[in-house]
């Protein structure tokens, strides 16, 4: 399993996984399906994409049976088009069809996310700007989610909320203003972090400049209003366009001159990739 999959909870959420779908038992497998039959099959691509996760699917069927082996024929990472095979598999026939559903379910969704990053990052090639994504992700798969976004290309924001400070529109008003909100920040956080602040306008850009934040975000702006956002900051930060990104022309975004277009789509707003188990 690549290094950037481990971390604690991945197994427990496994195991979480396929007790859900299990239940008390798989009754149509245990049912028709003699204890001592052995099968061989693949995972089979039906759609063309980014493929994410094929080690997550093995650590399921080794976590049910430890006699059911998956061999990957392609990396985390790679493109496919339909048709492709993208893995072996053996062992026996009750265990794969009863963790089935657990793996692919894993598969297909880290599969659309590296995916649709792909997508996003080759149409902004070319320039110096960097896909990112954010933290809406589903609640205790982040780590893997995210994990596929690297894997079609892209880049990370914050994991969480203890590795990255970034002061939001409601975090302005409830500290009452920018000003405020950063030297609250700087007397409290560590000097290590840096600091982002949410902006609609010029007069928020000078301000968020005068207190030294290091990065930007141009929220919901106009493609003028980036390009003006930009020229005005003039590399005394990072910037960052953010606010419905997934539905904007991303090439346009980034010819703005931003440095960075987080898109929270990537992860909450992604098709799966159709994928298939099937027995020879």
């Amino acid at each position: 399993m690549p290094e950037a999959l481990y971390f604690n909870g991945l197994d427990d959420l496994i195991r979480n996984a396929l007790a859900e779908d299990i239940g008390t038992g798989d009754i149509t497998t245990l049912s028709c399906i003699p204890e001592d039959a052995v099968s061989t099959g693949v995972l089979l691509a039906k759609d063309e994409g980014v493929v994410c996760g094929l080690s997550v699917a093995a650590r399921v069927f080794a976590l049910l049976d430890p006699h059911v082996t998956l061999t990957p024929r392609v990396e985390d990472g790679a493109a496919v088009a339909k048709g492709d095979i993208l893995a072996d598999i053996q062992g026996p026939s009750r265990s794969v069809l009863t963790g089935e559903r657990t793996a692919l379910n894993l598969l297909q969704r880290l599969s659309g996310i590296a995916t649709r990053t792909r997508l996003a990052v080759d149409s902004i090639s070319g320039t110096k700007t960097k896909i990112v994504d954010t933290r809406k992700t589903t609640p205790g798969l982040r780590v893997l989610e995210k994990y596929a976004v690297r894997c079609g290309g892209g880049g990370n924001h914050r994991f969480n909320l203890s590795d990255g400070i970034l002061i939001k529109d409601n975090h302005i008003v409830a500290a009452g203003g920018i000003t405020e909100a950063v030297r609250r920040v700087r007397r409290l956080a560590p000097h290590t972090l840096k600091i982002e602040v949410e902006t609609e306008n010029l007069a928020q850009i000078d301000e968020a400049l005068a207190a030294g934040a290091d990065i930007i975000m141009l929220d919901n702006m106009s493609l003028e209003e980036m390009r003006k956002a930009v020229a005005h900051i003039a590399g005394r930060a990072l910037t960052e366009a953010s606010g419905n990104m997934g539905d904007k022309d991303l090439r346009q975004v980034a010819e703005t001159g931003v440095d960075f277009i987080s898109i929270g789509a990537l992860t909450n707003a992604v098709r799966a990739l159709d994928i298939s188990l099937r027995f020879r």
